[in-house]
Order: structure tokens, then sequence, then C-alpha cells
């Protein structure tokens, strides 16, 4: 009966061979207690700020590949509040988010471009009111047994039918609207 036996230098080779080929796996995360997300405006020339009531955030990355990172965000638009009664009742009519018909918007990216330091960059699609444009999200990304995403983009929201009618006058409200996040995260499954 012969005995093959792998020389140390060959199992060490046979090893490293199959960590190489082996695909990059970025870790998964889930949103964690004390996200927020929120957006500000203005109206007649004086600034207003919001948050959505709810939204779920699930981010894949691995700050070595960051061209295999991904984020998908769901969010509830009802119960967007900017602390005027008047102007959360509007944003919820079908003139704006119109969450009789449409209870939630998306956003989801893949691919991260590193900016430097822990500042990236990915472009995602955002689908809300059921039209689904791109926007770029910015973001530092913090390390550690709780990560965080801090994060910014600007949507242009007529692009979205958001502020229809009379709201459609950009003299009275901007297209542009800035958002920004910090989603605290914790390992997913």
């Amino acid at each position: 009966m012969s005995r093959h036996f792998l020389s140390p230098a060959l199992t060490a080779a046979a090893l490293v061979a199959a960590f190489v080929a082996a695909p990059a796996r970025a870790a998964t995360y889930v949103q964690a207690p004390g996200s927020t997300l929120v957006f500000a405006s203005s109206y007649d020339g004086e600034t207003f700020t919001g948050k959505f009531g709810k939204f779920d955030t699930e981010v894949s990355f691995d700050p070595a590949h960051p061209e295999l990172g991904t984020i998908d965000v769901t969010i509830g638009l009802a119960g967007t509040s900017s602390g005027n009664g008047d102007r959360d009742s509007t944003l919820a009519s079908a003139d704006f988010f119109d969450v009789g018909k449409f209870a939630q918007a998306t956003y989801k990216a893949k691919g991260f471009k590193s900016l430097g330091g822990d500042r990236y960059s990915t472009d995602g699609v955002l689908t809300l009111r059921g039209v689904s444009k791109p926007v770029t999200l910015t973001f530092v990304w913090t390390p550690g047994a709780q990560p965080t995403l801090a994060g910014k983009a600007t949507v242009k929201r007529l692009d979205f039918g958001v502020g229809g009618g009379d709201w459609k006058d950009t003299k009275t409200i901007p297209d542009a609207v800035a958002i920004s996040t910090k989603v605290v995260l914790k390992p997913g499954s």
C-alpha cells in the first residue's frame, strides 16, 4: 500500500491558490436603531427640514473591495414629518408623495467608488411615485462593531413628479431637495 503525502510547500501553495481564487465576500449589514433619513428644502425662501417616518436599509460592503458594495433602501412615505401639520398633509397628498397610491420609495445601488479615506460614492436608482431615475449618494463609512454610513444626495423633485400643479413653481419650492442620512448598522444574517 503506497501513501501519497503532499509536501508542506505544496500544501501552502494549494491553500494560497484556493484563497486567491475565492471570490471576495462583502459583509452584509442591516439597519439598527438610531438611524435617520431627513430632507431639507424651502418654501417662499424659508428653509424647512423633515424626516421620513420609516425606512429600512441593507448594505453589503467590504472597504477592500468597494466595487462589490450594494445598498438597498425602502422608504415608507406615510408619516413623513416636517413639524408643520398643514405641510405634512400636503406632502402626503396627490400633488406630492401621493401616499395613497405610492406608499413607499426605494433606492438601490451596486458598486461603490472610493473617494479617499473613508469616503465613497455610488450611483443608484431612486424609485419614487413610480418613476425611476439615477441619484448619486456620497457617504462616509465609519467601521466598527456597529458601522455607520453617513450620506448625502440631491434629488430633483420635479423629475419624480413631486410637487405637481401650482407647486411646480421653483421660485416657491426649489427643484433640488437635499437628502441626508445616518444609518447605524449591525451584522445581517
